[in-house]
């Protein structure tokens, strides 16, 4: 190549590396602009830029300047996935054998949870793409929490981004925790669980109490206190259930490493049972003694 076209050559890639870090630089300002205008922070006008107006070589420039391709109009990718098995297999083939078996519940069950979590999660769509079903976030968090499979593949299975499946996966912990937590997990009609479990021969009983281990990962820090007894991470659960094994009370967030009965003299359970304020006051006479309503707990 003679020289002066060797020259032009580089000339024109420097040129072309100027308008993509100029371009790049312009970026940077209108995002940093979008996000102060979004906290209420206003620019200094001395200093503000109108960034809503071209001020600087568009994509069509740069790829122009380059010489590689002609100008095009500005379009969006997105990899391309497969919603298949979800939309035409599970919704539509699934029989309740295979919903319990992948998702611990039946298809029933299913559409009255995705309908009460609704409002919580309900998106609109956006120019870029569809957003997720409520149907499809909902099975998504629990096939994730049913099956020991990885988020990688919970991704390939329903054709959503292993980052989609993380981010669904705490939205619909949150709503469940908020929307149905105080109406599900609630004390009910103390009679019926004191007479339930006076069939089974524990007079005026209203709950049996215990904890369990809920595997974590090791935590940045303090990792030695959520070792629990049997050797791995976990984080203690602790659970009041009526004569039906359902849950009336639940508590947790402690580490593994803590014994149940400091778990539960920490509890909000434990104080409500303290001020006498959680059952009733009905009291049986027991030989000689007067005995309140009780729960039943293991010792170790």
């Amino acid at each position: 190549m003679e020289p002066a076209a060797t020259i032009a050559a580089v000339v024109a890639v420097l040129n072309a590396s100027q308008l993509i870090i100029h371009l790049s630089q312009r970026q940077m300002q209108i995002s940093q602009a979008r996000r102060l205008r979004h906290r209420g922070e206003g620019l200094k006008s001395e200093s503000s830029t109108d960034l809503s107006e071209s001020t600087g070589p568009s994509a069509e420039d740069i790829t122009v300047a380059m010489g590689h391709v002609d100008a095009m109009e500005r379009r969006f990718w997105a990899r391309e996935t497969s919603t298949e098995w979800w939309d035409r297999i599970v919704l539509q083939v699934w029989d309740e054998s295979q919903w319990l078996r992948n998702f611990r519940m039946r298809k029933g069950t299913f559409l009255e949870l995705c309908e009460l979590l609704s409002p919580a999660l309900k998106r609109n769509d956006t120019r870029m793409r569809a957003a997720l079903t409520v149907q499809k976030r909902v099975a998504i968090a629990l096939w994730k929490l049913a099956t020991p499979d990885s988020y990688r593949s919970v991704a390939n299975h329903f054709g959503v981004g292993k980052s989609t499946v993380g981010i669904v996966v705490m939205q619909v912990a949150k709503a469940i925790v908020d929307v149905l937590l105080s109406k599900v997990v609630t004390l009910g009609n103390v009679e019926v669980i004191i007479d339930g479990f006076a069939a089974m021969g524990f007079p005026n009983c209203g709950g049996v109490i215990d904890g369990t281990h809920i595997p974590i990962l090791a935590p940045d820090h303090q990792a030695s206190q959520y070792i629990n007894r049997k050797g791995y991470f976990s984080m203690v659960l602790q659970a009041l259930v009526d004569h039906r094994g359902c849950f009336t009370n639940i508590y947790v967030g402690w580490p593994g490493k803590i014994h149940d009965a400091c778990v539960f003299r920490n509890s909000g359970l434990f104080r409500l049972l303290q001020e006498g304020t959680y059952f009733p006051d009905h009291k049986i006479t027991l030989g000689d003694v007067e005995m309140p309503i009780v729960i039943l707990a293991t010792t170790r």
